[in-house]
């Protein structure tokens, strides 16, 4: 018994020993590893990112270096407004690269804001890692070399919730979308997963303003045409009032199934998951998917005061990924960091059989789609999904061959 625990504690200081000798060997700019978190702090996606975004990436620096000791204080999160415009995205982006040398931008909601950080981060070969942006050309015509696509993009989204609500026999849709890069790129990815399973739109999608408060316009317009769905492809505070006065205007009454292409959970928890019952949708995570997921929630609720979101999540999962890249690495320069990170295959609380495809920077994993439940079948607060089917990380997203990045 105390061979083998003389044994351990030899083990254990031999790792730690190694652990240190890589730190201590590591190439640091400024002696120090610092993640930008480049997000909404207060607009219409500041709740399901936001705050919690930042917190998430400062609990995965936290227990980074809590497990590798070597390399205690020398992470750092700083986090930053883009307001989901995209001239300031590109502004701010600059900014912390330049004046708060930051060394990863991460999150970035908004895909305008995305394309905007990641041309800014390209010229300045920053990685940078998009959990919360979804438009597919970050991984298609504008890709580059230090941009990865983490969590979810928009061909995932309609693989997942335009097949399955299609072949549920909601096949005939009228579809309305934001007017910027995520809402034109879901809804192309959306309308196509329909006709693909031998679904159609009743008529053209119509765009909306950018933030928008009033879609009566548009529901009135969906009671006239009837399509068996009504498709909204808004997101955040956006998403919740079309759901708001989706109910108000009766359309669920009346036959008119309600078909989302991006849920958050705090879209839900805003009017309640009776407002949403029923509708499908397609995850990259959520909170009580398994007891892995529960546990790191459990974590998360303590530090921030609310459960997490599958984009906080995600910024947690991505800022351990880069952290171990720059580890594995020995360095926090953006090519050695690229170069660490492609090829790299992993699997953790929120990213199973994930594979980071070295070919276009798109991070693959396992997503699920699943449907709302009525309140009454709800276990506990917050427990709000079905899970309807698993889709194998080499399925869920864009196939490499009808990929059009090229670096």
């Amino acid at each position: 018994m105390k061979k083998a625990r003389l044994t351990a504690i030899i083990a254990t200081a031999a790792l730690f020993s190694v652990t240190a000798a890589l730190a201590q060997g590591a190439k640091l700019s400024d002696n120090v590893i610092k993640v930008g978190v480049l997000t909404d702090l207060s607009g219409v996606y500041s709740e399901l990112s936001g705050p919690g975004s930042v917190r998430a990436a400062q609990l995965a620096a936290d227990d980074f270096m809590a497990a590798n000791a070597a390399y205690k204080g020398k992470v750092q999160v700083v986090g930053v407004d883009h307001q989901n415009k995209a001239d300031v995205a590109s502004n701010k982006a600059a900014e912390m690269i330049d004046r708060q040398n930051v060394d990863v931008l991460m999150d970035l909601p908004t895909s305008s804001a995305a394309l905007s950080a990641a041309e800014i981060a390209k010229t300045k070969k920053i990685p940078v890692m998009v959990v919360t942006g979804g438009t597919t050309a970050l991984t298609n015509e504008k890709c580059n070399k230090y941009t990865f696509h983490y969590a979810y993009d928009n061909f995932m989204l309609a693989n997942g919730t335009g097949s399955a609500v299609t072949k549920r026999g909601g096949d005939s849709w009228y579809i309305i979308y934001p007017n910027y890069a995520f809402g034109q790129d879901l809804d192309r990815q959306m309308t196509a997963a329909i006709k693909e399973n031998k679904g159609k739109l009743v008529t053209a999608s119509d765009a909306t303003p950018f933030p928008n408060t009033d879609f009566s316009s548009y529901l009135l317009k969906a009671q006239s045409l009837k399509p068996k769905i009504f498709g909204t492809m808004q997101a955040g505070n956006d998403l919740v009032n079309v759901v708001k006065q989706y109910n108000e205007f009766g359309l669920k009454k009346q036959g008119i199934g309600l078909g989302i292409g991006l849920l958050f959970e705090t879209d839900v928890a805003a009017l309640g998951q009776d407002a949403y019952a029923g509708a499908l949708a397609t995850v990259p995570w959520y909170w009580n998917l398994d007891q892995r997921s529960r546990d790191w929630s459990a974590k998360f609720e303590k530090s921030f005061g609310k459960k997490p979101t599958w984009a906080q999540a995600g910024v947690y999962s991505a800022t351990t990924t880069y952290l171990q890249a720059v580890a594995r690495a020995k360095s926090d320069n953006g090519d050695a960091v690229v170069k660490a990170l492609e090829g790299h295959r992993f699997s953790d609380f929120f990213a199973r059989s994930a594979y980071i495809r070295p070919q276009d920077h798109r991070v693959t994993l396992d997503v699920y789609t699943v449907q709302v439940k009525p309140k009454a079948q709800a276990k506990e607060a917050g427990d709000i999904f079905t899970k309807v089917a698993t889709i194998p990380s080499a399925k869920a997203f864009t196939p490499l061959a009808e990929s059009k990045c090229k670096f």
